[in-house]
């Protein structure tokens, strides 16, 4: 089996959980954060819906500047419903897997990529390093830092990897 098989079915397992997260985050509490320190729900859910789209960077990149000196701050497109973060996250969707399709085996294991914020280098690895750590499981933490957000803000939680205490199932 190829490595982007292996990544697009991981990337389809995840998506189930994640979908199933998004339809649940509240309305109109996008500006509503757990601690002063912490991200805004409104922003979390917008990073969980559009990772999956982050693969065109890491494949198609050769680095990323999180923080460019001078530059543009990446400035996530607004929503109001859930349906419009779950739109984001289809469209997202539909554009990783994409990206995945068309790559090759060579260029995710042979070739590096790096991060970098404000011109200082943060990491450098193979791009499959890269979409394991930086999208698959970046997007992983995040989704699961969603549900918190949903428990506290006494929505269900959805059972994504087992039960959860509002679900029976997976």
């Amino acid at each position: 089996m190829k490595i982007t098989e292996l990544l697009l079915a991981e990337l389809d397992r995840e998506a189930v959980g994640i979908r199933k997260t998004l339809e649940r985050v509240p309305e109109g509490k996008n500006d509503w954060k757990p601690h002063e320190k912490s991200m805004p729900l409104g922003a979390l859910a917008t990073i969980v819906a559009t990772i999956p789209a982050w693969l065109d960077m890491v494949v198609n990149m050769d680095e990323l500047d999180i923080n460019p000196p001078g530059g543009p701050k990446f400035k996530p497109q607004d929503w109001k419903t859930r349906r419009d973060l779950v739109e984001q996250f289809e469209a997202s969707l539909r554009k990783g897997r994409e990206v995945l399709q068309k790559t090759t085996e060579e260029r995710l294991l042979n070739t590096k990529w790096r991060m970098l914020s404000a011109g200082k280098l943060m990491s450098e690895q193979s791009r499959y390093v890269a979409i394991r750590d930086g999208v698959l499981n970046h997007m992983a933490h995040h989704g699961g830092q969603l549900t918190v957000y949903l428990r506290l803000n006494e929505e269900k939680v959805p059972a994504i990897y087992g039960p959860s205490a509002d679900e029976g199932k997976a």
